[in-house]
């Protein structure tokens, strides 16, 4: 070898790939499944009237606390989306195109302009504030412009989003076709199911589909999955 092929080597950038390869596979299934066990121990459906749920509260405070920490790793879904997205972009690169930009653009939106994860309920029960004032802030937070905004394209993005990027999971071919199949489904299903039990199983058949990305991931080399490090 000679000395400048000594030299060039030394100076080639760490090879990451299969860092952020392995990384993307092993974040793609986790947040809607954690989504869909928080609907499934929920005691109550999502657009319960405040008293009902308030009740439920006071009544199993740890279940709602529980429910909050299951509701974090929800901020990964927009890398979960990216994944699907990245290792369909090649045997369905307009669809996963079309998917990716509508499912991260809305799901980004809807984390930004959307209240956290702490209902007014929890904070009536855990913080002793006054029930009646809080019932009114709820109210009044569902009525701002940014709210319904965030809301509609959080939707959008759940719904049709992750619907296109199944799609481009399934017509790409890179992993067994009922993931994408499931993907689609689970996703677009989600706003339409009857009561949180129904809505936190199809939850969890987003997360088998979301998973599809990660056998694609994991069956990929690194140089199929991005181009190589350049030299420094």
């Amino acid at each position: 070898m000679s000395d400048t092929q000594v030299a060039l080597e030394a100076k080639q950038a760490r090879d990451v790939r299969g860092f952020w390869r392995v990384l993307l596979a092993v974040i793609a299934p986790v947040p809607m499944l954690f989504m869909g066990l928080y609907y499934l121990i929920s005691p109550v459906d999502g657009d319960a009237p405040f008293e009902k749920t308030l009740a439920a509260v006071a009544a199993d405070p740890g279940r709602f606390q529980l429910m909050q920490w299951l509701q974090v790793p929800f901020f990964l879904l927009i890398a979960a989306m990216f994944a699907v997205a990245w290792v369909a972009r090649r045997g369905a690169p307009r669809l996963a195109t079309a998917g990716g930009l509508l499912a991260v653009g809305g799901m980004s939106a809807g984390f930004f302009l959307l209240s956290g994860v702490v209902g007014p309920e929890y904070l009536v029960v855990h913080d002793g504030l006054d029930a009646g004032l809080m019932a009114k802030f709820g109210d009044a937070m569902e009525k701002q412009p940014t709210e319904q905004i965030g809301g509609l394209l959080f939707i959008l993005a759940v719904t049709f989003g992750l619907l296109l990027l199944g799609i481009a999971l399934w017509r790409s071919r890179v992993a067994p076709a009922w993931m994408g199949f499931a993907l689609a489904f689970g996703g677009f299903t989600h706003p339409f199911m009857p009561g949180h039990l129904a809505a936190g199983a199809g939850l969890i058949v987003a997360a088998i589909g979301f998973a599809g990305a990660s056998v694609a991931l994991l069956r990929t080399s690194n140089d199929d999955f991005d181009l190589p490090p350049l030299a420094r």
